[in-house]
């Protein structure tokens, strides 16, 4: 389970080192991760092996449904499966750099399956957002949750 949240560096090539307690999960089962983009301009992390029904799934929805196509563009047109390189990095392509807004200092956010990647600045401004709205409205089901 991917949990935590850390601010790492992208360096000059675009590369992201990822924290070593979080390298063995991510390529259990297999040798790569996969990278695609997220709906809310976030980057998403994926171990390849928890990836593929979400992929499946995607590629199953109907081609003649807008939102559909316009999900599968974005989640499967934007996957990429790459191998973490001998220092535990992985290279974020100047298309999901671009897509993300990811500049130099980034979020690793863990979100149980898998990571979300934001640009600093963007993570602090939907950090400010969620705890607006989280005080205020909790999600449905949570009504009594308590921690």
């Amino acid at each position: 389970m991917f949990q935590g949240a850390t601010e790492l560096s992208l360096d000059a090539k675009g590369r992201l080192a990822v924290p070593t307690r979080h390298r063995d999960a991510l390529v259990s089962g297999g040798s790569a991760v996969v990278l695609t983009a997220h709906p809310d301009g976030c980057v998403l992390l994926y171990p390849q092996l928890a990836w593929e029904p979400i992929s499946s799934r995607i590629q199953s929805l109907s081609s003649f449904n807008e939102v559909a196509r316009s999900w599968q563009r974005l989640l499967v047109g934007f996957a990429e499966e790459l191998p973490l390189d001998g220092q535990g990095r992985i290279l974020v392509s100047p298309a999901l750099r671009k897509f993300g807004s990811l500049k130099k200092n980034v979020m690793l956010v863990g979100q149980g399956s898998h990571f979300e990647i934001w640009d600093v600045e963007a993570w602090d401004a939907k950090l400010a957002q969620a705890m607006t709205t989280a005080v205020s409205t909790p999600p449905p089901g949570t009504e009594n949750f308590s921690l």
